[in-house]
């Protein structure tokens, strides 16, 4: 167990990173998830049975200090760490024209700032194990949508993930942004109700990450743009 890899997530209480966690710990990695709600994550340790592999902490991606507790905590308690992944993000599902700019500062700060601040927080643990950084980004940092605030946040995530890459690739850190499209998550809570279409589902998209996390030493996919069959855009 002591030799087991290490992850750290963000945003990791539900949707898409509660199912990586679960995947993770399936194969036998020890997981660290953040979160906002302390009920969710206490609710999320006990569905999986509170296993010893599991850290659950309480903070915020956006605040600097709150990711760099979670980072020494899980160091403290695992003794390494092998991967990151910045999963923490929502949408105000507005756009330029009719949005309420009130929701637009605790979204940039949380999808652009946030990834960043784990970057910091977690690269000299990183370059110590030759590990990974994994991003999740968008469809929408990609494909361009009339007025789209959130579509802007992840271009910028899209961004990040390169500039990254060239600045780690020669510590032998590895980095890989996730592109997902539309997925089932409480991401669309906010909207009332799912999109129409059909979706991936959370264990999907978190198969993807865990691919990601899992590719062999030395080698480093960096883009990986998942839609579900069906998504034309």
């Amino acid at each position: 167990m002591t030799d087991s890899p290490v992850t750290l997530i963000t945003g990791g209480g539900s949707g898409i990173g509660a199912a990586a966690a679960r995947q993770l710990l399936d194969q036998g990695h020890r997981v660290t998830v953040t979160g906002r709600g302390q009920d969710r994550l206490r609710r999320f340790a006990e569905e999986l049975g509170t296993p010893a592999g599991l850290l659950t902490l309480t903070g915020d991606a956006a605040d600097y200090e709150s990711v760099q507790a979670a980072v020494d905590a899980t160091v403290k308690e695992f003794g390494r760490l092998d991967t990151v992944v910045a999963n923490a993000g929502f949408a105000t599902h507005d756009t330029i024209a009719d949005g309420d700019p009130a929701g637009w500062r605790d979204m940039v700060l949380t999808n652009v700032l946030g990834p960043a601040l784990l970057i910091r927080a977690a690269l000299p643990a990183l370059k110590e194990t030759r590990g990974r950084i994994v991003l999740v980004g968008s469809v929408a940092g990609i494909v361009n949508t009339p007025g789209n605030i959130y579509g802007a946040t992840k271009w910028a995530v899209t961004g990040l993930a390169e500039n990254t890459r060239r600045l780690v690739t020669e510590d032998g850190v590895g980095v890989t942004l996730i592109a997902p499209g539309r997925v089932e998550t409480p991401f669309w809570d906010s909207m009332g109700s799912q999109p129409p279409g059909i979706l991936l589902t959370a264990d999907q998209l978190a198969e993807s990450i865990v691919w990601a996390i899992g590719q062999p030493s030395g080698v480093d996919v960096n883009t990986v743009v998942v839609r579900p069959i069906g998504q034309p855009v």
